[in-house]
């Protein structure tokens, strides 16, 4: 498997600095905006806390974008960070067998 040298930027990172930076949004008013807590908001934008499906859906109502954006943007992460944590030395490849005739 190939691995990248630079981690994918979080999604909370790209909501904190293209949107809600960009429109001058703090964590209240989005939260607001989304009908979710300023806790949760908080939490995404610092990369505690990753974006469900149920946010992407929220998020892309707000920003007219596609909820596959946000959900593509943190599976890469996910991916990314776990092949850095992730020891496959060990994992077998495994390939069709015959089977004994009866």
């Amino acid at each position: 498997m190939l691995r990248r040298e630079m981690p994918p930027v979080h999604p909370g990172e790209i909501l904190r600095t293209l949107f809600m930076d960009a429109l001058g949004i703090g964590v209240k008013q989005m939260a607001h905006d989304l009908d979710v807590t300023p806790k949760t908001i908080s939490a995404l934008v610092n990369g505690h806390q990753g974006i469900s499906v149920e946010m992407a859906l929220r998020l892309s109502k707000a920003f007219s974008t596609s909820s596959d954006i946000w959900i593509n943007m943190q599976k890469d992460y996910d991916i990314w960070k776990a092949s850095q944590l992730v020891n496959l030395d060990n994992v077998r490849i495994i390939v069709a067998r015959k089977k004994n005739a009866a």
